[in-house]
């Protein structure tokens, strides 16, 4: 997903607090699909 999304080892070192949030948002996303397919499914 981050790779996708252009979310980059360059970004991580320029600007650490919009890589974190970026990461923490793809983080989020990726839990909401595991939930959706293991549990709800």
């Amino acid at each position: 997903m981050a790779e996708s999304e252009g979310i980059t080892e360059q970004l991580k070192a320029t600007d650490q607090v919009a890589w974190v949030g970026e990461m923490n948002n793809i983080w989020s996303r990726a839990r909401e699909v595991v939930n959706a397919e293991l549990i709800y499914n």
